[in-house]
């Protein structure tokens, strides 16, 4: 086994991870709930990008309905975007599904 090629071959593994890391960014995932008077999106990298509330939401009795809202349209941003991630890495490096890594 020549440890060059593999050394070389794993370069550009990182490289492909990386490119396809930054990519990710650029995937959005848009979430709702409250019938739609809490909205959130979120990027492929994890972050959350833009949060609406509709004014029609906010109950100075019920602050903890407004949270509950907050919370499940943000998780099911961030869950969408990391699905779509991971459709386009899956994609992407098809040979590395036989590594045995997580998720891929």
């Amino acid at each position: 086994m020549d440890m060059n090629a593999l050394m070389k071959q794993a370069q550009q593994m990182q490289e492909q991870m990386l490119q396809a890391q930054e990519e990710a960014k650029q995937i959005v995932s848009e979430a709702s709930a409250g019938g739609g008077m809490v909205t959130v999106k979120a990027n492929g990298g994890g972050e959350l990008v833009e949060i609406r509330i509709d004014a029609r939401a906010i109950d100075p009795d019920d602050p903890e309905l407004l949270g509950d809202m907050v919370l499940a349209a943000a998780n099911e941003a961030l869950r969408s975007a990391n699905e779509a991630v991971e459709a386009k890495l899956r994609s992407q490096l098809p040979d590395l599904g036989g590594l045995g890594i997580p998720g891929l």
